[in-house]
């Protein structure tokens, strides 16, 4: 890193920003990144997409099964997933970071920086500050390279359902670290391939912008990312459309369970309904990317919420306001 690694100290705010500045890609010719009041940035045509989420030591990852980076890499990530949910890519992202004293900023921007470069969106501004926790608040800006941007509310009875890939390996990765942890080692080394997979997933979630510019050109109807379980997020798209959904098909990841994939959570795949079931294979084709996973249909009653002829709970992560 340039400098050297850098822990925040009391006081030193402004170093840690110049160091943070030194970290990460300076602005093209014409704009404003890191450094001022606000970033100035130029416009871009069509709509703009907003999107902003949060990362919560102790809520969001455990620092015990993942790394500083890997944290940084989430972060970022998960924003350009919902970005993706509607068809569109990312432009630019805001990161303010808030760190108890003695975090290694630099190992933290720098999974920020590689997800950063990975999906072409650069972190051109936020803020930093001293918390007992740490916590990464990120939001970015996107476009829709069509012009549409793909809603939850879209989708019709008759609709067939895909997802872009198998469901699980995070909550199945999740629950190999923890098991790792509890035996005191510090991975699980002679689990075969399926396991890294896993654990790669957890750590490194993929957010699926081209499937989603893919579905997109297909006519996709209604897109929702899987961040929370299948179960969960599916149901959110079948209330916001008013239709019922029934699944014959579950693609559960190598070496993850049924429950993993319906109510793990943190896949990052795409569930989307779209009617053209030739129009959905020519533009993944085209895309250059696997050909999603249909997995079932929309139907007329939107009550309905079945799996492979039995019910299908609305099962998945989330918060609780007690």
């Amino acid at each position: 890193m340039v400098g050297g690694p850098l822990t925040l100290k009391p006081m030193d705010e402004m170093a840690a920003i110049e160091h943070i500045q030194l970290l990460l890609p300076g602005a093209p010719a014409g704009e404003v990144w890191i450094g001022d009041d606000a970033a100035v940035v130029s416009p871009s045509a069509g709509p703009l997409l907003l999107a902003t989420d949060l990362t919560v030591v102790g809520v969001h990852a455990d620092l015990e099964l993942v790394a500083l980076d890997d944290l940084g890499w989430k972060a970022l990530a998960v924003n350009v997933s919902d970005l993706a949910a509607m068809g569109g890519r990312p432009e630019r992202a805001l990161v303010s970071v808030a760190v108890p004293a003695g975090t290694d900023i630099d190992l933290l921007y720098s999974g920020l920086a590689e997800a950063a470069r990975d999906y072409a969106c650069p972190v051109v501004g936020g803020d930093l500050a001293n918390a007992d926790t740490l916590v990464v608040s990120v939001a970015v800006t996107g476009k829709v390279p069509g012009g549409r941007a793909v809603l939850r509310s879209g989708a019709s009875a008759g609709d067939i359902l895909w997802v872009t890939g198998p469901l699980g390996a995070s909550a199945a990765g999740l629950s190999y670290l923890r098991a790792a942890r509890a035996k005191a080692v510090d991975e699980v080394t002679e689990a075969g391939p399926a396991v890294a997979a896993a654990i790669v997933a957890h750590r490194r979630p993929r957010a699926r912008v081209a499937e989603g510019q893919a579905a997109a050109a297909a006519g996709a109807t209604a897109m929702i990312d899987v961040s929370d379980g299948l179960g969960l997020d599916l149901n959110r798209l079948a209330v916001a459309s008013g239709v019922g959904v029934a699944l014959d098909e579950v693609p559960v990841a190598d070496g993850a369970t049924m429950d993993d994939a319906l109510g793990g959570g943190e896949d990052y795949e795409l569930v989307f309904a779209a009617p053209d079931v030739q129009a959905v294979a020519d533009a993944f084709a085209t895309a250059g990317l696997r050909t999603p996973i249909r997995i079932g249909v929309c139907t007329a009653e939107p009550s309905e919420r079945r799996v492979k002829g039995g019910p299908l709970l609305v099962t998945g992560w989330q918060h609780r306001f007690d």
